[in-house]
């Protein structure tokens, strides 16, 4: 049954929940098509994003996150612009080829203004020979132009859960919090004329798995370039933390994890899929194991050591300790330990993005994969 159903030309839902129940044999058969697809479409390299995570000061309230506004016990920080050009520079002289900005959610002029001089900087002295994702939520349509001009490319906003009614249980009922918000951001994404990532969370409570079907179509209706998702992790200092007592255990969300990279990757052949931190936080060797299955971006955390344990949006982070050396050393072994190569000296471009730009007229930066 399995082999009639990865042989579609297009997945139903009722296909898509089914092999997410998929166990042993079919489980396998799964992964292993999966693995195929990743090598005959990206090949086996992975490209590398270096992590910069800011600011964990966030104007949000999020139910499942732990740098919630409300959240009195995280200790705030606010990265100097050395730090993050320093950490940008690492990334830049190591040959990584891109970089994440990532921080809490703020739209105040003094945030967007600083992060567009950070851009300007980073564009200066790389030449435009690093590219930059950014990750700081939701935004006006011109500071997302505004954001590109100065030399992001990429963005990743995670929808979190493309169920209305589920995502409202996540989130206030507010208009900071709005789902319609939310989906307007990504088109306005779109249209700004960048790479468009999104994204899920993976085993919260009240999700079912026709949610997770819905999740991965949701993906692929909006034709999106890059996804980064995982498995969902509590953290006690949350409102979702009273309904810890619903989770799945982790094992299975994690393994639920796997599947969801797996059938994207077999739905979105080209597309870029990043191996999250979380994966690890379960298993040791899990973002290996998502990399195995169809992942192709992996992200290397520059944030400084120092305050790197603050950004603790769900809890028992990885690598919070590790220098950037000790913390290349190890993606190293790891992607090798896979039989992958690392893609140094290259961007790594979403290939399903460069293939659509000539349809969009989406040719004011060269995209190179």
């Amino acid at each position: 049954m399995i082999k009639d159903i990865l042989n579609k030309l297009q997945l139903t839902k009722d296909d898509i929940v089914n092999l997410l129940k998929t166990q042993g044999d079919d489980r396998q058969e799964l992964f292993e098509y999966s693995a195929k697809i990743k090598e005959e479409y990206v090949q086996n390299k992975v490209y590398l994003r270096g992590l910069i995570e800011f600011s964990n000061i966030c104007g949000k309230n999020c139910y499942y996150c732990g740098i919630r506004r409300s959240n009195t016990k995280v200790k705030r920080y606010n990265l100097s612009d050395d730090d993050i050009l320093n950490a940008a520079y690492y990334a830049y002289k190591n040959n990584y080829g891109s970089i994440v900005m990532q921080s809490g959610e703020l739209e105040d002029k003094k945030f967007t203004s600083r992060v567009t001089s950070l851009l300007k900087r980073i564009s200066e002295f790389s030449k435009g020979k690093l590219r930059v994702t950014l990750s700081c939520g939701e935004q006006s349509l011109e500071i997302y132009k505004e954001w590109f001009k100065a030399g992001a490319e990429r963005y990743l906003l995670r929808i979190e859960a493309s169920n209305k009614e589920l995502y409202m249980k996540l989130h206030p009922n507010d208009e900071l919090h709005a789902y319609e918000r939310r989906r307007q951001a990504l088109k306005d994404l779109r249209t700004a004329g960048y790479q468009t990532g999104t994204g899920v969370m993976i085993g919260v409570p009240f999700q079912t798995y026709e949610d997770l079907a819905d999740d991965l179509l949701f993906m692929q209706n909006i034709d999106i370039d890059m996804v980064g998702m995982g498995p969902y992790l509590e953290h006690k200092d949350t409102p979702l933390y009273q309904y810890k007592d619903l989770l799945l255990p982790k094992e299975e969300r994690f393994d639920l994890s796997l599947k969801m990279i797996a059938l994207l990757r077999i739905m979105m052949k080209d597309i870029n899929i990043a191996a999250s931190t979380a994966m690890q936080s379960i298993d040791p060797q899990g973002r290996e194991k998502a990399i195995e299955v169809g992942a192709n971006v992996f992200m290397p955390n520059l944030t400084p050591c120092y305050v790197r344990g603050e950004y603790k949006l769900y809890e028992d982070k990885p690598c919070t300790d590790e220098n950037p050396e000790d913390c290349q050393r190890c993606v190293e072994q790891r992607i090798a330990s896979v039989s992958n190569d690392i893609a140094y000296g290259e961007m790594g471009d979403s290939m399903h993005y460069v293939k659509r730009l000539p349809a969009e007229g989406l040719l004011r930066r060269r995209a190179t994969p």
